[in-house]
């Protein structure tokens, strides 16, 4: 290897080392805003405290009380692979507990911050948890 390529070497390690760019970080931080705002006025529409949003595991708890669903279905949706049902579930329920579609609900789960923003700042009214009686027991 010749000096030019060894100096461009050691100039693209220093550039990753340096980590991401304010570009980076202002997107980010758009992103987490977004998430953070839709479900507070998710949360508020349905008559939770707005401010849960932003409590990790609470949050969830209070996803499963918008719901319908048993408390015991925070786990189901902090265990591996498990959660991923779950979370499709509690988002379909979220979706038809505001008078949405199956779709709308697997949205809520592929794409969040997106479809919680519509679902907190849209038109759609709370009209209760469309899982009530406790989800699977009432099977």
């Amino acid at each position: 290897m010749d000096q030019q390529q060894i100096e461009m070497m050691q100039q693209m390690q220093d550039q990753q080392a340096a980590g991401p760019g304010p570009l980076f970080w202002i997107i980010y931080l758009a992103f987490i805003g977004l998430t953070i705002a839709g479900l507070w006025k998710t949360f508020a529409k349905a008559g939770q405290p707005g401010w849960a949003a932003i409590v990790p595991f609470y949050n969830i708890y209070v996803m499963t009380q918008i719901v319908g669903r048993p408390a015991w279905w925070v786990v189901l949706a902090l265990l591996p692979c498990v959660n991923i049902i779950a979370l499709f579930i509690i988002g379909i329920d979220m979706a038809k507990s505001f008078g949405k579609g199956t779709g709308f609900g697997i949205g809520l789960a592929l794409l969040g911050p997106v479809f919680y923003a519509i679902l907190g700042f849209g038109d759609a009214q709370y009209q209760g948890p469309a899982a009530s009686g406790g989800g699977m027991a009432a099977a």
